[in-house]
């Protein structure tokens, strides 16, 4: 029987545009993947700092200036007559980590580092950068203007003094960094004839080191602000009917836990326990939970994983408490000690977090970019990372958390011309446990100005209330008196 001549044709011509149609589809998806390339990865992939590309961008372009918030230059680049080009640091060892150092030899860090391509590009006037070609000149690169104050900035390394650590102030509603400060530090400037001392690391400073971000220590008290929601959450009615009597020591099992100084605190409930600091009571708070919804909500709120800031280096935050652990690590784990290790700037994030009613905005440190005539060439808006906390949770942490300033272990912060929240810590380290580091975090708020969140670790200073929380003090009166 022949052939439907017809019946052949339909089926050739919807073949045909079924394999037309699907060669316009992967083109569109082709296209699609080089637009999106082009205006949103391709920046990531040249400012890598192992794309050698970036090397060659240098034999054209000044480098650009790094500039604060408030107008002041960082970092620039200054060219001889001979041609020899200098990296100058006009404030040396203020911003030594968080601008970082540019080096031929040594290669690069900080701002230096992540802000690389956009320092080594030019969107001078075209007819200008016309010009510096045919005159065999460079053409100035752009500039990049951070969120940084120098004069916060300088009051947060004051207020840290002679102490190793790290303190950092963030803007809870933008996510914009104010100040970042870790010590021990170096000179930029001379970084490159220093290089050798500063490496050997002869005394185990880890001078390089951000502190701030890369600096792993047990959380002492300050954990237990994590604590405290991990009870309201497994306790959402209840908690606020706990009583608990601290004799200034517990046992359970092998493992006996007292509290700071051995003070008794007696009869207290949840805000009490929070505002001194009871590590009994929280010990105690730690033996009644699930272990593993408490690692759900520590996995929830970052431990680890990377944190979201932007370009900076981090390291990741640690809870090691698993179902069936002993109740010798549970109560450790409940007051921020035993296997937990976390970042100053992972507690500052929470902090902000709690400030910001639960929604965590990603800490960034650029703000844009412009030309060396003014002419802005890039912005950085605030992002937002996601909601850490309900908002009936962040009412009852900021509580607990103004208790601490008003009748609690932040008290040096009672009374200042601003509304203080905060948390303290003394987080013991070592193989006997007989040091302390000082933690502080807290928030501030005042009618007529952005509210500022602040982390103060200081390296075996002792009580977080006694050195700490006095140190943040003086960057809140700053602030709000300056």
């Amino acid at each position: 029987m022949p052939k439907n001549k017809k019946t052949d044709t339909s089926v050739n011509n919807r073949e045909f545009a079924v394999i037309t149609y699907c060669f316009i589809g992967l083109f569109l998806c082709m296209m699609g993947y080089f637009t999106y390339f082009q205006f949103v990865k391709s920046e990531d992939f040249i400012n890598n700092s192992y794309n050698m590309r970036q090397e060659t961008f240098s034999t054209t372009i000044l480098r650009g200036k790094i500039i604060s918030a408030d107008g002041e230059t960082l970092a620039q680049t200054q060219a001889a007559a001979d041609g020899k080009e200098t990296r100058i640091y006009p404030y040396g060892s203020l911003f030594s980590h968080i601008v970082g150092y540019s080096t031929e030899k040594y290669g690069r860090s900080g701002i230096e580092s992540w802000a690389n391509f956009n320092l080594l590009r030019s969107h001078v006037f075209f007819l200008e950068k016309a010009m510096d070609r045919l005159t065999d000149k460079k053409s100035i690169g752009d500039d990049v203007v951070t969120t940084l104050d120098v004069k916060l900035q300088r009051i947060a390394y004051e207020a840290l003094g002679s102490y190793q650590g790290a303190v950092a102030v963030l803007e809870p509603a933008t996510g914009k960094i104010l100040a970042m400060v870790s010590k021990p530090d170096f000179d930029p400037n001379t970084i490159s004839n220093d290089w050798e001392t500063v490496v050997a690391d002869e005394n185990k400073a880890s001078v390089l080191l951000n502190r701030v971000s890369q600096g792993l220590y047990p959380p002492g008290s300050t954990f237990k602000i994590i604590t405290a929601l991990e009870f309201m959450r497994e306790n959402p009615v209840s908690y606020t009917n706990y009583e608990y009597e601290c004799q200034g020591s517990i046992q359970k099992g092998e493992g006996t836990l007292g509290c700071f100084g051995g003070r008794a605190h007696g009869a207290v409930d949840l805000t009490r326990s929070f505002a001194e600091s009871c590590n009994t009571s929280f010990a105690n708070i730690g033996l009644s939970f699930d272990e593993d919804h408490f690692a759900d909500t520590c996995k929830g709120l970052l431990f680890g994983a990377a944190l979201p800031v932007e370009k900076m280096e981090t390291v990741k935050s640690s809870f090691a408490l698993h179902s069936g652990a002993l109740d010798s690590e549970v109560m450790e784990t409940a007051i921020g000690q035993g296997k937990t290790l976390m970042t100053p700037l992972h507690m500052l994030m929470l902090t902000a977090a709690i400030a910001n009613d639960g929604t965590l905005m990603k800490p960034y440190v650029v703000d844009y970019t412009k030309t060396h005539e003014g002419q802005k060439v890039k912005e950085y808006e605030p992002v937002a990372y996601g909601q850490l906390f309900e908002k009936k949770e962040t009412e009852a942490l900021q509580g607990f958390m103004k208790e601490v300033v008003e009748n609690g272990t932040g008290s040096a912060l009672k009374g200042a011309g601003y509304e203080a929240y905060g948390k303290t810590g003394s987080a013991e380290y070592g193989a006997n446990k007989g040091d302390s580091h000082a933690w502080f975090v807290g928030y501030a708020h005042k009618a007529g100005k952005e509210d500022i969140a602040v982390v103060v670790l200081m390296e075996g200073a002792g009580s977080g209330g006694t050195y700490a929380a006095p140190a943040a003090k003086r960057i809140f009166d700053f602030y709000y008196g300056g």
